[in-house]
């Protein structure tokens, strides 16, 4: 997804909820990301998953098709609550 596609402070509110999550600063997560790393992520993963995650996030379209998915904005919905 493209990150217009949220305005900052959805962004910034879905980092917030993430890097807890992960036990990762949220500069550090976005740095990360805009990087196009991972490593945050992944470390708090099994190994099956990480795989799963690298593969997918190779293909921008299923990433696309993956976050525009009820299941995903219902997600962001009841993460976004929890700030």
């Amino acid at each position: 997804m493209n990150k217009n596609n949220f305005d900052p402070k959805q962004l910034n509110g879905l980092l917030n909820v993430v890097s807890r999550k992960i036990g990762v600063s949220p500069q550090q997560l976005q740095k990360e990301l805009e990087e196009g790393k991972f490593d945050s992520a992944l470390s708090a993963m099994n190994k099956n998953d990480a795989v799963k995650f690298q593969q997918a996030m190779k293909n921008p379209q299923i990433v696309e098709k993956l976050m525009s998915t009820p299941q995903a904005k219902a997600l962001y919905e009841k993460l976004s609550k929890g700030r």
